[in-house]
C-alpha cells in the first residue's frame, strides 16, 4: 500500500495540546495547501460548503492500542475513540471551506497541527453523510 500526501496543512496549532478535541469546536482558520502536482483535482471544489479532510497525525504514536480519553477515566481500545496515536493514524475532519485561491483551500473547523500530511479531500455531502439518530460525540 502506498500512501502519496496531496498536500500539507497550515494550521494555528504547532503541538499537542493546542488544538481542539474535535476540530468542528474551533473557529480558527487554517489553509490546506495542495501540491500543484494535485491542484488539477481542485477543480469546482468552490461550490462545496464542506469538505471531509483525511490527514495523517505526523506526531501520533503507532504503537498505541489502548488509551484514555478526555471524557472519562476507563480505558478503551483505540478503535473506539478519536486519538490521534493509533496504529495508522489517520484522521478526518469536515471543514468549513472558506474560499478558494489557486491550490490553497481557506477552511474552518480543522484540528490537525500544522504539518499535518493530507491524504485526500472529499466533498460532504449531507444526506449521505450525516446519519441521523442518537450521538455518542462526547463519549470518544
Amino acid at each position: 500500500m502506498d500512501l502519496i500526501p496531496i498536500g500539507i496543512i497550515r494550521s494555528p496549532y504547532s503541538k499537542r495540546g493546542e488544538a481542539p478535541r474535535q476540530g468542528r469546536l474551533s473557529d480558527k482558520e487554517a489553509v490546506l495547501e495542495i501540491y500543484p502536482e494535485f491542484q488539477e483535482g481542485l477543480q469546482d471544489i468552490e461550490n462545496k460548503r464542506h469538505i471531509i479532510v483525511l490527514y495523517w497525525c505526523h506526531l501520533g504514536k503507532r504503537d498505541v492500542l489502548k488509551t484514555i480519553t478526555p471524557f472519562a477515566p476507563e480505558i478503551k481500545g483505540v478503535f473506539a475513540t478519536r486519538s490521534p496515536s493509533r496504529p495508522n493514524p489517520i484522521a478526518f475532519c469536515v471543514a468549513d471551506l472558506i474560499k478558494v485561491e489557486g491550490n490553497k483551500l481557506y477552511v474552518k473547523g480543522i484540528d490537525a497541527l500544522d504539518g499535518s500530511p493530507i491524504l485526500d479531500i472529499k466533498p460532504y455531502v449531507y444526506e449521505l453523510d450525516s446519519i441521523k439518530g442518537p450521538e455518542d460525540i462526547l463519549q470518544c
